[in-house]
């Protein structure tokens, strides 16, 4: 990722951004909070994937969020688009490699709880790699076993908390389940979920999350909640839902992370 940090560099002109942010689907709304934004699509920047999930922008915007430096990712490739659960390794790489020391990740997911319905924001405090795979097999060196007993940092989870708290947005917590995807899951595989301690479901972030930890950079996430897990309420799940109920709890979300990194300044 040499060349996308160098050629960033020169287009970020001397910023030294502190966050990054990763956007999940229909999660646009936060980059409405970044002042005197630079814009540069992902498919300008040498070795960044380029989506074809609709919901996703495919843009790379620096800027500030309350006079703290930042690069929000807007839009990001998933397992499920090649099968490939290294895809996010470029971009976070690159990150890493113009000074970022935090990574927000952010993404939409179904709920398995009542008290989580659609539109509300969950932080997430843990993950389970259901699908099995992981973006470092085929490292080759010792760097790969990557401990993941604190992969959400407590600090940054603490300061999330207290955003919410402060802006009077209610905010859950809970674990992360990772499907491959792009299928949805079964009642069944919700009903095992549930069981085995999984608070919302989803198709991405886990391998951000690793390969972050992997880069040395301390990881927040937060899921905006668009459905509830299949066979809860009855109905069929679609995209078209996610996308439509996603600015709801986006907007919530990005209110949360706005006080979050604002506080910092």
């Amino acid at each position: 990722m040499t060349a996308a940090a160098g050629m960033l560099r020169s287009r970020l002109a001397g910023r030294s951004p502190r966050y990054g942010i990763v956007l999940g689907s229909g999660l646009g709304s936060l980059v409405e909070a970044v002042s005197d934004p630079v814009r540069i699509s992902y498919a300008d920047i040498p070795g960044f994937p380029v989506s074809a999930v609709s919901g996703h922008a495919g843009e790379l915007v620096a800027g500030e969020i309350g006079g703290v430096p930042v690069i929000v990712l807007s839009g990001r490739v998933h397992f499920y688009e090649r099968g490939d659960a290294n895809a996010m390794r470029g971009p976070i790489e690159t990150l890493k490699a113009l000074g970022v020391e935090t990574l927000i990740l952010t993404n939409s997911a179904g709920s398995l709880r009542e008290d989580l319905p659609p539109g509300s924001v969950m932080q997430i405090t843990d993950h389970i790699n259901f699908s099995g795979v992981s973006p470092l097999i085929g490292v080759d060196s010792d760097d790969r076993f990557v401990g993941l007993t604190s992969a959400y940092d407590a600090e940054l989870t603490e300061r999330m908390r207290a955003a919410a708290t402060k802006l009077d947005i209610p905010m859950g917590s809970g674990v992360y389940m990772w499907f491959s995807g792009p299928n949805f899951e079964t009642p069944a595989e919700i009903r095992m979920a549930r069981i085995l301690g999984a608070d919302a479901v989803g198709m991405s972030t886990v391998p951000e999350v690793i390969l972050a930890r992997f880069f040395g950079l301390k990881v927040a996430a937060a899921s905006v909640i668009t459905n509830f897990g299949a066979g809860m309420t009855g109905g069929e799940l679609s995209h078209h839902e996610t996308k439509d109920m996603a600015p709801i709890g986006g907007r919530r979300l990005a209110s949360i992370l706005t006080e979050m990194i604002s506080s910092e300044a």
